[in-house]
């Protein structure tokens, strides 16, 4: 029995309840884990933030997501490690330096601390032993390290590469990051450029990469989906066509070798070798080269974009046929993807049809569907070819009688008119005018092609992807320093491991009070200087530093190692690989992909233990607000925050307007959208906490819809959570105040009680099911506040009675634990038990005999409608359900005279009764 006083039932205080739970927590260390004991390890990550200032609804939700599984988990009986770090490099941070006069590192480091703070109030289980932030050198020398020995390798390589550059931000952008053709922070226009980059040979794992989402049965299935298009395998023929007056073939690679006697002309990139040398002696066309370099590199952008091109002047060979193919520089083809250079085929490829289109090229059919293979079939006579046929059907010869034909001729007409009128037919078929590989489907002529061109050596089947090397470099100032050394003699040279970390200069407040745009360390001589290891003489730092995809690709496997020496130590492989990791469906393709691809590189050095770093993925839905503006006057839209707006509604409550609060001037709803600084409709989870307290603010984010799915943000439903945890205090409360609570005596209880006690364990049952299996945490907030209602409806004050209201209420506690454990923690003493760390007690268990029924609810339907409900003993005898249920009042009131036909008992479930 508790000896303390207890608590006014009416009066919940989440402040001092909250700050005197965590105030025990961080005093007895209650999250902090190590690598012994007998318990079975979970390792629960959520992806780690970037330090922006302050914590938004998206980040309260993605870490409640991982504390109520993190608790869950200790509470069942598992060694939980849940930490938190920050990934603290980036160009936001360096731009907020800029714009704030200040250095990047002082303003990140603030950031950090008052995130820290509030991470903390929101009762995370996190073990902050373990905590780092990125741009510390003592986390960033691993990095350093790890690249320095994939240079010996050559994984880490570098090469001149043609690069989305922002000229605004003065970096390089990812496709991703390239919207419209501008940057997706600046919005300039973005330019193609030929720089020196840094890259890791990702390419070589592509197959690993692969292969290894086979094994990820724990991944959602549109994560893999999406991984598989990016890694983009295809298996094809890589052709040459030789080029009038050069030694050198032009390569390209094809996934359609089928349609090669449809190729009408080839396509080079700007970047091409044979483009620069027609551009050299023509100004027309290094004209034309040069506005290639407006716009991104991305495919996207290629497919999209109005196709454009001029002619080099330059002919190539077709290799089967022997026909003069004109060479055509085209804005869709990219050095960066294949050989820079593509047959094109109008009639069979979208891209090339709709240049073909513009320049007035040939569109030759090759392929075409079963339908137009047998009309032309019909109409083909022994001596006219499949040429001579299409261009009858095209009223072009008219001497062949095939006009007899007209249902055949009509197919193949239909067939030419769209691929000439409305675009490239795509699909795989059947050859015609292909000499003689005529008839063949794809398969065989792939095939056949493939087996004639390896023969003579002109061309050899290749599996090619889609993903491209992982270029690391970015010229910015707030990252890590890439480790290596140029010299005029000995190149670019990997800095000794012995002289790492190589630090970045944290002290550059004054070249940012200027407003100075280009890198500190770029800018100073000084710490550029250096000496080559290799022949000691005078030599350069490289100043480009590391994308910071590099950090966040192996923070997961740091965690597991605080104060290793090396990047991870042997706790890795007690820890590793994780079991449940949480983040965002938009970091499906670039960070899990290098996430992946990192931790192969550590598998492969011997460091982790398996070949995959995470065995579970939970991709939350993102959390979405009204949103509210005003028209600027110039086109633009003055976003409005939704708490500075007044909604109004009709007598009915639909919503008919909103206006501002402060001036209460109309504003337009803009409708529902994720949450954004842009948009101006993000909530500040602060606010919530100072007004409901933390234990609300996750329910709600719990509660309100699955974790996969979008979160639509309520207000009321924020409110709605305060008072059912105002109502579990009350209840609670309450109830300890009354007499003692002896134990349940299960050998002799009454059918209510049976059903009361039977409402708890069922609900174990759900709640545990969904915590563990489902992650379906809203269903068990969902179940646990029906168990509440049973309990307050069940007013049996007898010993046993009182028994049974015991149990429930410790069982609504220690469920309600992984979501609101502030509440829990100071209830559990409520309760009678001494103040300890609630994940240290075992989450209720389920007694099979409580769930046993004594008796079982059968529905009565009288012709296939419900007439009522039965309560009939477990056992009970056909003919007794029979009589009760054509006894039943809303039976015997809807016969109307009719006759009872046939009575049909389904064990457990229903009572048909068929009647006329």
């Amino acid at each position: 029995m508790n000896t303390q006083v207890a608590p006014d039932p009416s009066h919940y205080d989440p402040r001092s309840i909250e700050s005197a739970a965590q105030n025990f927590w961080s005093a007895s260390r209650a999250y902090e884990v190590s690598e012994t004991g007998d318990k079975p390890k979970y390792y629960c990550l959520s992806m780690l933030p970037y330090p922006s200032g302050a914590l938004h609804v998206g980040h309260v939700r993605n870490y409640t997501i991982g504390d109520v599984i993190s608790r869950y988990k200790r509470m069942t009986g598992f060694n939980v490690l849940q930490p938190m770090g920050w990934d603290a490099f980036g160009l936001p941070a360096e731009n907020a330096a800029i714009k704030n006069k200040t250095a990047p590192a002082k303003w990140t480091y603030a950031n950090i601390a008052h995130m820290r703070t509030q991470l903390q109030s929101m009762g995370y289980a996190i073990d902050w032993s373990r905590e780092f932030a990125t741009c510390r050198p003592d986390y960033y020398v691993h990095e350093q390290r790890m690249f320095v020995r994939l240079m010996k390798k050559g994984i880490a390589y570098r090469k001149n590469s043609v690069v989305n550059w922002d000229p605004i931000d003065q970096t390089v952008l990812a496709n991703e990051q390239v919207i419209d053709g501008r940057g997706w922070r600046t919005g300039a226009l973005i330019e193609k450029r030929e720089i020196p980059q840094w890259f890791l040979r990702i390419t070589d794992y592509a197959q690993d990469l692969l292969d290894g989402l086979d094994t990820l049965d724990g991944w959602p299935d549109s994560v893999k989906t999406m991984q598989r298009n990016w890694i983009g395998r295809s298996e094809g023929l890589e052709v040459q066509f030789r080029v009038e007056g050069e030694e050198a073939p032009l390569c390209v690679f094809t996934t359609r070798p089928d349609t090669l006697m449809g190729v009408t002309f080839l396509s080079i990139a700007g970047e091409h070798p044979l483009a620069q040398k027609a551009a050299a002696g023509n100004p027309e066309i290094a004209a034309f080269v040069a506005s290639l370099k407006q716009g991104g590199v991305s495919e996207a952008e290629q497919e999209t974009q109005e196709k454009r091109g001029i002619a080099t002047g330059l002919w190539a060979t077709h290799p089967i046929t022997g026909e003069d193919l004109p060479i055509y520089i085209a804005n869709f083809v990219l050095m960066g993807y294949g050989t820079g250079a593509v047959m094109a085929v109008p009639a069979h490829d979208q891209r090339d049809w709709e240049f073909a289109k513009a320049y007035g090229l040939p569109i030759r059919p090759v392929v075409v569907p079963v339908s137009v293979r047998d009309a032309l079939a019909e109409v083909t006579a022994d001596e006219h070819s499949h040429a001579d046929i299409m261009q009858a059907a095209l009223g072009a010869q008219t001497s062949l009688d095939v006009y007899e034909k007209d249902a055949a001729v009509q197919v193949i007409s239909e067939y030419l008119r769209k691929i000439n009128d409305e675009a490239a037919y795509t699909e795989r078929g059947f050859l015609i005018n292909s000499g003689e590989y005529n008839g063949m489907d794809y398969a065989a002529a792939f095939e056949a092609l493939a087996r004639n061109f390896e023969e003579d050596g002109r061309g050899r089947v290749q599996v090619n992807y889609r993903l491209r090397d992982w270029g690391v470099s970015r010229q910015r100032y707030w990252g890590c320093p890439i480790p290596v050394i140029y010299c005029a003699d000995c190149g670019a040279v990997p800095v000794p491991e012995d002289q790492l970390p190589v630090r970045l200069p944290e002290d550059v407040e004054d070249a940012f009070a200027a407003g100075q745009v280009v890198s500190p360390i770029k800018a100073d001589p000084e710490w550029r200087k250096c000496t080559c290891p290799t022949c000691g003489k005078p030599a350069e730092r490289e100043t480009d530093t590391f994308d910071t995809f590099m950090e966040s690709s192996w923070y997961y496997a740091r965690y597991t190692s605080p104060g290793a020496n090396e990047m991870v130590d042997e706790r890795a492989k007690y820890w590793l690989p994780v079991d449940q990791y949480i983040g965002g469906i938009e970091h499906a393709i670039l960070h899990l992909m290098y996430f992946r691809f990192y931790n192969k590189l550590l598998h492969e050095a011997g460091m982790v233990p398996a070949s995959e770093p995470a065995t579970h993925l939970l991709t939350q839905g993102m959390v979405i607000a009204d949103t509210f503006f005003r028209d600027g006057g110039d086109g633009r839209k003055e976003w409005i925050n939704p708490a500075d707006v007044d909604i109004q509604r009709d007598e009915r409550g639909k919503v008919i307007g909103a206006v501002s609060i402060q001036d209460g001037s109309p504003v337009h709803i803009g409708g529902t959208e994720k949450m954004s600084k842009s948009k101006n409709n993000g909530v500040d989870p602060q606010v919530l906490v100072d007004k409901y307290g933390a234990d609300t603010v996750r329910l709600f984010s719990m509660f309100a819809a699955p974790p996969e799915q979008s979160l639509e943000w309520s207000d009321a439903g924020v409110e709605g959570m305060a008072r059912f945890l105002r109502r579990v205090w009350r209840d609670v409360v309450t109830h300890a105040s009354q007499p003692d609570h002896p134990e349940v005596d299960t050998s002799a209880l009454n059918a209510a009680q049976k059903q009361m006690r039977r409402h708890v364990h069922e609900t174990i049952q759900k709640v545990g099911d969904d915590f563990g299996r489902r992650h379906s945490f809203n269903t068990a907030i969902a179940s646990m506040m029906e168990l509440l209602n049973h309990v307050n409806k069940f007013d049996d004050m007898s010993d046993q009675g009182r028994a049974i209201r015991h149990e429930a209420f410790e069982t609504i506690v220690l469920m309600l634990n992984p979501v609101t454990p502030h509440i829990s923690h100071r209830l559990w003493q409520v309760l009678g038990h001494p103040e300890t760390v609630l994940e240290d007690v075992p989450f209720p268990t389920v007694d099979p005999d409580a769930l046993v029924r004594d008796s079982l609810k059968l529905a009565v339907q009288l012709n296939g409608k419900l007439r009522g409900t039965l309560e009939v003993a477990q056992g009970a005898d056909t003919a007794s359900i029979e009589a009760m249920a054509l006894a039943e009042p809303g039976v015997v009131a809807n016969l109307n005279g009719m006759t009872i036909r046939k009575v049909i008992v389904v064990p457990g479930r229903v009572v048909n009764i068929v009647a006329s």
